[in-house]
């Protein structure tokens, strides 16, 4: 988990996030995840047309830089971008490159917030490739991206695919008027939510966030690991930059889907009203 703040110098973003890739990797990491967007500030705090200038191809220049250096470093990387698909059409995605460099592919976020200080829906179109799971050389894992870790149908859709681990890069914090009593309700909705993703669907979930102040928000870093029942294994500072490796145990899956059998008992044929958007006379 690479947990930095971010600044309006890409070209030191992009190198501090190569330092964490590498600092990680020194410590053990197999696979290493970024945080949502880091190669700028969050800039969808405002609706500004100049800030479509910070996105680039997928795959494009940032995935060959982390092919060269994932293949270096033998290690995976999940990185955030900002893609720019065609002239005026854009997605938040995430790139995942192997550990011998080979590019396997993106996911475009699919839930996409509109709020204050979130206006993300003036920048990106939502995904249009439904959920994704990558079979990397260590493992099969599944990445959403931020608004998306709100969302149960999500998780367990990508888990049913395979995932072994769920990875979410995320930018996320706290309005820096917002009371103490504000702040810690979210910021803990925001991790049982997550928590409640490995428990339903028996596996860890790596949520990796942001610090530093930004505007109006204090980005409440907070980046944890759970293993696959929903117990923190780690959580991050949430003032500092972290770079940390959290060993998962990858066999406590079918441990915990054996004696917590949700997968067994679910009852797919009554599921067909959760297509709805709510469940009313129309």
């Amino acid at each position: 988990m690479v947990q930095t703040s971010c600044s309006s110098d890409l070209p030191d973003n992009m190198a501090k996030a190569i330092a964490g890739i590498r600092e990680a990797a020194a410590k053990g990491a197999q696979i290493v995840c970024l945080q949502e967007l880091f190669g700028s500030l969050y800039f969808c705090d405002v609706e500004d047309h100049d800030n479509f200038k910070l996105a680039e191809a997928i795959p494009g220049p940032s995935t060959h830089t982390f092919s060269s250096l994932a293949k270096e470093l033998g290690v995976v990387i999940v990185a955030s971008l900002f893609e720019k698909r065609a002239e005026g059409l854009y997605h938040n995605t995430t790139a995942v490159l192997d550990s011998d460099g080979t590019y396997l592919g993106k996911y475009r976020k699919m839930h996409i917030p509109d709020d204050p200080g979130y206006y993300e829906k003036f920048y990106f179109t939502p995904g249009d490739m439904g959920y994704k799971v990558f079979k990397t050389k260590v493992g099969t894992i599944g990445v959403l991206i931020c608004w998306d870790q709100w969302y149960p149908e999500a998780a367990r859709i990508t888990s049913l695919m395979g995932a072994e681990i769920l990875f979410y890069p995320t930018a996320i914090g706290w309005h820096r008027e917002a009371t103490k009593e504000t702040n810690d309700e979210q910021y803990q909705a925001w991790q049982t939510i997550q928590r409640s993703h490995a428990v339903a669907n028996g596996v860890p979930v790596v949520s990796v966030n942001r610090v530093g102040t930004e505007g109006n928000q204090q980005f409440w870093g907070g980046s944890f690991a759970t293993n696959a029942f929903g117990r923190v294994l780690y959580q991050a500072d949430h003032v500092a930059e972290e770079v940390h490796v959290q060993e998962l145990d990858m066999e406590n899956s079918d441990r915990y889907r054996t004696h917590w059998p949700f997968l067994r008992d679910r009852r797919i044929d009554s599921y067909s009203p959760i297509l709805k958007r709510f469940i009313d006379e129309d």
